[in-house]
């Protein structure tokens, strides 16, 4: 029987008893879904997947969102990404940098991400200690942490998100392999507007939506007011009490709530150490659907 064991801290959950290379049941669907808004962030330690296993287990949960850059663990599933520093006779085998910064995947799409799922192939050691950390902190805490005048503030408010921000300010770190962006594939990921704060589809709690990686403008305020309250709310929402850390292990799926959380992965290892890892990043065009929330047997006020 499949077991969810929580953390204890502000975010994480760990998911045993459960082979994701076999299709879900109904049962688990829910128990995954349910544990997720919950949790945040929850990791099924010791899984075996092929590249189309892990596209079946992350296709329950949505659509999954094809990589701009055609970067694929497998081009006969094109649905999976790789993200990785191994470089072959010269070349780069998957997307993949000396560290990244805060954000939350997919916010520049009109449809935003719901969740995120890499299953660790390769994780970097050094003298016995893994490397390549990823740390996540916890959005709807980060709004309930908000003083009263300012959650007044910020109802209505939207936020433009821009996908080239994020990916030309990471073209300029140390060791990145990002390779610039065509005009055709900066077409394909155009600026979106969302609210700042939304309520989770999941928990029925508020959410502080607007995070350091692609949000570039408050649209109801002037350039300087905008600049202003954006940084307020990054260095809020990046307080320690909101933080969380993954430590990788092989054979690691982790799998995270993009609605309710950031993520930044930590620049800690070296070229010669390798990190690969397989992703699929799954878009929120189910899960604000009733049908799904069903499903999940989960509704608007479930904590």
């Amino acid at each position: 029987m499949t077991q969810v064991k929580a953390s204890g801290k502000v975010l994480g959950a760990s998911v045993t008893d459960i082979d994701l290379s076999r299709p879900l049941s109904a049962e688990d669907f829910g128990l995954i879904v349910r544990s997720l808004g919950q949790h945040g962030v929850l990791v099924f330690p010791g899984q075996r997947l092929e590249s189309a296993q892990l596209r079946d287990f992350s296709a329950r949960f949505g659509h999954i969102q094809q990589s701009v850059t055609g970067k694929l663990a497998d081009p006969q599933v094109p649905e999976v990404g790789i993200l990785s520093n191994i470089i072959e006779n010269g070349e780069p085998i998957g997307l993949g940098d000396a560290g990244q910064d805060w954000h939350t995947d997919m916010s520049y799409n009109n449809t935003i991400g719901f969740t995120n799922i890499l299953y660790a192939v390769k994780v970097p050691v050094r003298d016995g200690t893994p490397l390549g950390n990823t740390l996540f902190a916890n959005m709807c805490a980060a709004y309930d942490g908000l003083s009263d005048s300012m959650k007044a503030r910020l109802e209505g408010l939207t936020a433009t998100h821009d996908f080239n921000k994020f990916w030309d300010k990471m073209r300029t770190r140390a060791g990145s392999i990002r390779p610039p962006l065509t005009p055709e594939q900066r077409a394909k990921r155009p600026p979106s507007v969302h609210p700042v704060v939304m309520t989770h589809p999941i928990t029925g709690r508020k959410v502080l939506y607007c995070n350091p990686g692609y949000a570039i403008r408050i649209n109801e305020l002037d350039q300087q007011e905008s600049d202003e309250l954006l940084e307020a709310l990054f260095t809020h929402q990046l307080q320690e009490k909101y933080l969380h850390t993954h430590v990788w292990s092989v054979n690691d799926v982790l799998m995270w709530d993009n609605i309710g959380t950031l993520h930044n992965a930590i620049p800690d290892y070296q070229a010669h150490e390798h990190r690969l890892m397989k992703r699929c990043q799954v878009m929120a065009d189910r899960v604000f659907e009733p049908a799904f929330l069903s499903s999940a047997r989960v509704g608007a006020g479930m904590h």
